[in-house]
């Protein structure tokens, strides 16, 4: 017992390390990148992965600032004009819409999300890093969006730092090189950060440090709020929830799957929502589960939740032993390293094999990756969202069909050819192959034009799925058009809740309680035996 105890503790100190050591130079760059400074990236660090980590479950989820949230605190910084009090107060309502989230089942639709919508957002994300780092990887400012960093970079190749290019092509030689094993045990950015810090400081480079590093604990601001502002604000709010939200139970995905359990998505964001609040209240900035420091806490052997707390103590103790060394870091050196985590970003994986992926995919992939990197990162996913599920839709409807077949029972055949020459098609079975809803209903109406011709038309419907309203109205239309062609009709239902759902909509009033059969047999013998009837009144006459 005791030792299984030590070996639960050292794995969660092992793992508290080395996420704390990949979260250093990640919340350093990620503050900067925001423009609230590397303090708030490093605080908000510390002050969520605790509070989510404790009040989030059992499961050693490291939390903190990512490149997803970077992006939108960016874009929200830049809508505001810099106004730091407006964006904590987006922070802090974005906390308390996390919480509201937390309350209901909405947390469960993640699992739904096409993965070409996840990747053509992730890859948006990482395009975005990677280009909004190209000026400040040349001693240039840093710009608030795609487009304007475009344009720039171009204007300031003319007005390049050299000092600051030089360390910065020497930060992405180092985190682009470094084998995958030595990578495992020190992480490639670590080793940048210090390396090319360190010789910036000896060789006296003119470059952009980051200078004023805080290692006070931050104090409680309350933000001006009035109902106005709320207002104003509540859609950036909501835009990085969501984006907050959505990584968190991303990451909770990763983690349950590599340790075989199942996280609460309601308990995590409720933990998420009050630490983005306090991290709010605090000046600090927000953030998500991060999947790259939850997987490298995993990897050393955490375990629980303790990671949580062990992870940010480091991270504390690193600042306050660091801080001079902090400040002397160069912005290229950080832009280096956020070049690296924007690749990393991008889905390399489906890249290699997108000629092999479905056309539609590609369509839902390419549209949420012009929309994240051009527009809108929410207007993107909600776009790629609907674009995938009516295109799965049409994918759905254009599979069914119907499927007939005559039915050659010798005596029906007997019966029929008394009846008329033609005995072939007085008797048939149809049942829909695929999806019965809404997407495929008006081409099935369409297919029924071949069975005009028949007498007894024995509708097979031996689903359990009940249909939505839009199949409802196209199946009455298809009894109306099919009785006023004189055509009976039979159906043989096998599920209890079609068939209420039926009598609900007055469908087996419609076709007649008499003419609904639990199987296919007895609907043929009931044809059968009307067609005897007829027989008997042909030949009375």
């Amino acid at each position: 017992m005791f030792k299984s105890k030590l070996k639960i503790l050292t794995g969660d100190i092992l793992g508290g390390l080395n996420s704390a050591i990949v979260a250093l130079p990640q919340a350093l760059a990620f503050g900067v990148a925001t423009g609230f400074g590397a303090s708030a990236g490093i605080w908000g660090a510390i002050i969520l992965c605790c509070i989510a980590g404790l009040l989030g479950g059992k499961v050693p989820l490291v939390s903190g600032i990512t490149g997803p949230v970077t992006i939108v605190i960016a874009s929200i910084m830049a809508a505001l004009n810099a106004d730091i009090s407006s964006v904590i107060l987006v922070i802090i309502m974005a906390g308390i819409l996390q919480i509201i989230l937390s309350l209901t089942s909405l947390p469960v639709i993640v699992k739904y999300v096409p993965y070409p919508v996840i990747s053509g957002f992730m890859n948006g994300i990482g395009f975005i890093i990677v280009i909004m780092q190209l000026n400040p990887l040349i001693g240039c400012p840093v710009m608030s969006n795609t487009i304007t960093s475009i344009t720039s970079f171009v204007h300031n190749l003319s007005l390049i730092n050299y000092d600051a290019l030089l360390i910065g092509l020497l930060t992405l030689l180092i985190v682009f090189v470094i084998p995958k094993r030595l990578n495992k045990v020190i992480p490639s950015q670590v080793i940048a950060l210090v390396l090319c810090t360190f010789i910036s400081i000896k060789l006296g480079l003119n470059v952009e440090k980051i200078s004023n590093i805080s290692i006070a604990f931050p104090q409680i601001v309350l933000p001006k709020a009035d109902l106005h502002s709320v207002i104003t604000y509540f859609h950036y709010a909501v835009m990085l929830a969501i984006v907050l939200s959505s990584e968190s139970l991303l990451t909770v995905l990763v983690s349950d799957s590599l340790l075989k359990t199942k996280t609460s998505s309601k308990s995590m964001l409720l933990g998420q929502g009050v630490g983005n609040i306090i991290c709010g209240l605090t000046g600090s900035l927000p953030g998500s589960a991060a999947t790259m420091r939850t997987v490298a806490a995993i990897n050393a052997g955490s375990t629980t939740r303790l990671t949580a707390v062990i992870n940010p103590l480091i991270l504390m103790l690193l600042l306050f032993k660091l801080s001079g060394f902090v400040a002397e870091i160069p912005l290229a050196v950080l832009a280096g390293i956020l070049i690296k985590i924007g690749y990393d970003i991008i889905d390399v994986k489906l890249l290699r094999v997108i000629k092999f992926a479905p056309k539609d995919d590609l369509y839902v992939l390419g549209l949420v990756f012009l929309l994240t990197v051009f527009y809108n990162l929410i207007v993107a996913v909600g776009a790629g969202i609907t674009c995938a599920a009516l295109l799965y839709a049409k994918r759905t409807a254009d599979s069914a069909k119907l499927v007939q077949k005559t039915v050659y029972d010798k005596d029906i055949m007997k019966l029929e050819k008394i009846l008329e020459k033609d005995y072939r098609h007085k008797v048939r079975v149809v049942h829909i192959d695929g999806q019965f809803f809404f997407g495929s209903a008006t081409q099935l109406v369409s297919q029924f034009e071949d069975v005009l011709g028949t007498k007894y038309l024995i509708l097979d419907y031996s689903s359990e799925n009940t249909l939505d309203i839009s199949a409802i109205f196209a199946l009455e239309d298809i009894i109306i058009r099919l009785q006023a062609q004189r055509v009976k009709i039979l159906l043989v239902l096998k599920s209890d809740a079609v068939k209420e759902q039926f009598e609900k909509h007055d469908i087996l009033k419609q076709v007649g309680h008499n003419h609904v059969f639990d199987n296919e047999t007895d609907a043929i013998e009931f044809a059968k035996k009307c067609l005897k009837n007829k027989v008997k009144r042909h030949r009375i006459w």
